[in-house]
């Protein structure tokens, strides 16, 4: 079994067809399905079941998955404790984040980080708070940062928590506009525009669920920059991290009785990651 073969399998896992994880790889389609055939040869059955629609994990091939994650964290591993001894000249460290991440700066944070260590490479992905969590855990990440108020898995290590206060974002004329505090009940039938399929979606629902108040979803967004242009153009009001709402010029009002806040986490396998990039990534993050 070769890298290049787990990689090239891992790259197919994720696009979910040959021919964009080709391009993902950067090989021709040919290549790349002959490089699967041979580990499926090797390994004695199929990995994938293929249709004229579509390319599906066989269960051989689930079982492969986090195996093959591991593989690949552990030569990251191996490069980046070489690139140790030669001073962090080279290397390559992954880090994953929500998208509400507002707690700290990470684009001027990797800036830093490039300026300080320029041979090493970044990997950055966003993502859900699950997929994240599972990524960091079967090692396809080194580091990132979750939200939520529970406990971590215990498989996670969490390096430093962080609250993160979410307030009630409205546009101008709204009849909330110059309201600097509101209650959840205020909110009843109130025409809302959520995040979906973010953690600040789950815990709004459940927050209007304990309140016994009528959520009226009007319309949903799955990326921030544009669920706030929905709302400044009056569809609706929304719950986002208050530096969002600064940031986006907008009216919004905290929420009392009670406030509404959530944890944010900066995690990873382990109390010291063993990727010695992303040790020094780490590093930097909390300083």
């Amino acid at each position: 079994m070769e890298l290049r073969q787990v990689e090239h399998f891992l790259a197919v896992v994720r696009c979910g067809s040959f021919t964009a994880a080709a391009q993902e790889v950067h090989v021709v389609q040919s290549a790349l399905s002959a490089s699967i055939r041979k580990l499926e040869a090797e390994l004695g059955l199929p990995l994938f079941e293929r249709t004229t629609r579509r390319v599906a994990l066989s269960e051989a091939g689930r079982a492969l998955v986090p195996l093959a994650h591991r593989i690949v964290a552990d030569v990251v591993a191996a490069r980046g404790e070489v690139a140790a001894l030669a001073g962090l000249a080279s290397g390559r460290v992954s880090i994953g984040t929500i998208q509400a991440l507002s707690v700290l700066d990470l684009p001027a944070k990797l800036g830093e980080f490039r300026k300080r260590y320029p041979g090493i490479r970044l990997h950055v992905r966003d993502g859900t708070v699950p997929g994240l969590a599972a990524a960091v855990a079967s090692g396809e990440l080194d580091l990132a940062f979750l939200a939520g108020d529970q406990p971590l898995a215990g498989d996670l290590f969490g390096f430093r928590e962080w609250s993160q206060q979410l307030v009630l974002l409205s546009h101008p004329g709204h009849h909330w506009e110059r309201r600097r505090r509101v209650r959840l009940a205020e909110l009843d039938d109130e025409p809302f525009v959520e995040f979906g399929g973010s953690g600040i979606q789950a815990m709004v629902a459940s927050r209007f669920a304990d309140a016994g108040v009528r959520q009226n979803r009007v319309c949903e967004a799955t990326h921030l920059p544009l669920l706030v242009e929905l709302v400044a153009a009056g569809l609706g009001v929304s719950v986002v991290p208050q530096p969002v709402a600064e940031r986006s010029g907008l009216p919004f009002a905290r929420f009392e009785r009670p406030a509404i806040s959530r944890a944010i986490h900066l995690v990873g396998r382990g109390p010291e990651p063993a990727n010695p990039a992303a040790r020094a990534l780490l590093t930097h993050l909390l300083t």
